[in-house]
């Protein structure tokens, strides 16, 4: 064979191995930047909406997510729990939910959507303390007049299973109650109640 001669074989051999080669290190760059388009654990932290099932939550239960860097409560209210809320009205300073704490939706008796399931950020407003959360069994501890709720034991703030704020407490407002939606009956969206098209 001349110097001038194409061996067909290598060439084709050639293409294709290049093309192999080439599509490998297109895929190896794509996957990576497809991936950097959905928010990192990090990125849902400082502030994406976080998704939430409650499906295991059984009534008188709390589970504790984290959303732009604070504890989130979700908490299935028992009747027992609801009946506290109303006992509580002459004692918290703000039983109207007045002060700008929640959505508009959930400016109402239970400051929530649905009255059993309540979304609280478990930040005090005093000082941005976690507060505790005491059942109604703990007369012992908290008084023979208290119907449950939570209690800041770094000054001495008191909140109703609403989050509402106790009259006399050192917090000043209410546990905030962040923006939320239900996307089915046994999951949530914090941080975001836009509605579905």
């Amino acid at each position: 064979m001349s110097d001038h001669e194409v061996d067909k074989d290598k060439r084709g051999f050639l293409l294709v191995a290049t093309g192999v080669v080439g599509g490998v290190a297109a895929v190896a760059t794509a996957v990576p930047f497809a991936g950097s388009m959905f928010p990192s654990e990090r990125a849902k932290a400082a502030g994406a909406p976080v998704e939430v099932d409650i499906s295991k939550l059984a009534p008188g239960e709390m589970q504790i997510v984290e959303y732009r860097g604070k504890p989130v409560w979700i908490i299935n209210r028992t009747k027992e729990m609801l009946e506290g809320i109303t006992k509580s009205d002459s004692k918290v300073s703000d039983p109207k939910s007045e002060v700008p704490q929640q959505p508009e939706y959930a400016k109402n008796e239970y400051r929530s959507i649905k009255p059993d399931i309540v979304v609280l950020e478990g930040v005090c407003t005093h000082l941005g303390c976690s507060p505790q959360f005491k059942s109604i069994d703990a007369k012992a501890d908290m008084g023979q007049d208290w119907n449950g709720g939570f209690f800041c034991p770094c000054h001495g703030s008191k909140f109703d299973f609403a989050g509402r704020v106790f009259a006399g407490s050192p917090a000043p407002k209410n546990l905030e109650v962040p923006k939320y939606k239900f996307v089915g009956d046994a999951k949530l969206v914090i941080g975001d109640d836009t509605k579905g098209a």
